[in-house]
């Protein structure tokens, strides 16, 4: 159906469905294995002790809500891929911990008001389409007091540039939504936690990126294993998909600073956002 035909609702749900078969695709727990220690520089900043509750919002295979559980958190963790949760779930038994992962939206908690002293994501909300939404159930389901904090790319950063060639190279989306890297945005964050917030912190920081492969080795990595990545060369014929893979290629390139032409490291700048609710 052409997008004009569609209505406000049926949009929605169209990108929702789309953006699940990607995340779905691929394996990202393959990924997130070299996330762990931006989750772990991420969580030692935030104020989470032993006595509070957790919830990992868009949670992935679990990074964040692994860290919380190990800190002695009740801790739950949501995300609407249906192989990641079960993922995250085989994760946290083998590490014996005991965390309540469900598959879900986070634009439709399944939680009560008030449930959590602490909603965490890292990378994760950012990608939902309708981000009033998230912050409404963000606030929704944190008690007074309670804290919201995100790890969001921003657009200067090394992962902007990134979206910027898949949009160079992809056609325009027939669905649009807003930007996820308007989540890296101070004045839009901003905006966005007006109403519900007492306080609000931004604070860029710099992670890094490495990877124990070449430049190019790490472009197919993601292309195999990242969803988002391995569906866009997925859209491109033979020609698109070789143009694509030289400009990923060459960025990863010019970003990187290991010194070492078979070792990936490179500096990506993400907005942190400390929220605490009224």
């Amino acid at each position: 159906m052409h997008a004009s035909l569609l209505t406000p609702t049926s949009i929605i749900a169209s990108v929702k469905a789309q953006q699940k078969a990607a995340w779905e695709s691929g394996n990202f727990g393959k990924v997130a294995l070299y996330n762990e220690p931006t989750a772990e520089e991420f969580m030692s900043r935030l104020p989470i002790t032993s006595s509070m509750t957790v919830l990992d919002a868009a949670c992935g295979t679990g990074n964040l809500a692994v860290i919380a559980a190990q800190l002695g958190c009740k801790t739950s963790g949501i995300d609407f891929a249906s192989n990641l949760i079960a993922q995250a779930r085989h994760r946290a038994n083998h590490l014996g911990l005991n965390i309540s992962f469900m598959e879900g939206d986070v634009e439709e908690l399944p939680y009560a008001a008030n449930s959590f002293d602490a909603v965490v994501s890292m990378f994760g909300v950012m990608f939902a389409p309708q981000p009033r939404k998230v912050v409404q159930e963000l606030l929704r389901v944190t008690r007074p007091g309670g804290v919201i904090a995100l790890a969001c790319w921003t657009p200067e950063g090394f992962i902007g540039h990134m979206f910027s060639i898949f949009r160079r190279h992809l056609p325009p989306a027939p669905l649009p939504t807003s930007s996820p890297l308007e989540w890296g945005n101070e004045s839009v964050v901003r905006e966005r936690l007006f109403q519900g917030i007492g306080l609000l912190r931004t604070t860029r920081h710099t992670t890094h990126l490495r990877y124990p492969f070449s430049p190019a080795e790490t472009v197919d990595f993601f292309r195999e294993y990242y969803g988002p990545t391995r569906k866009a060369f997925e859209a491109l014929d033979a020609a698109g998909r070789k143009a694509l893979h030289v400009d990923l290629v060459r960025l990863q390139e010019e970003h990187n600073i290991s010194g070492n032409p078979d070792v990936t490291d490179t500096p990506a700048e993400y907005l942190e956002i400390v929220a605490r609710r009224i």
